[in-house]
């Protein structure tokens, strides 16, 4: 699952839901305009590598 993925799950969760995302990638999509948050490649280019489920590849759940 990429940022972009990972923001939106989080963005259209429902309210009882426990769900949360790194602040970083929150930061970094909100800083986008509004327009660009649609944009999978500008969210996950301005997030980067830390927030995709790859970098925690050495990480269990």
């Amino acid at each position: 699952m990429d940022a972009f993925d990972r923001f939106w799950q989080w963005a259209n969760k429902p309210a009882e839901s426990p769900l949360t995302i790194p602040a970083d990638l929150h930061r970094a999509v909100m800083e986008l305009a509004p327009e660009d948050r649609l944009d999978r490649s500008a969210v996950n280019q301005r997030a980067g590598p830390a927030n995709s489920d790859s970098s925690l590849s050495g990480f269990s759940a």
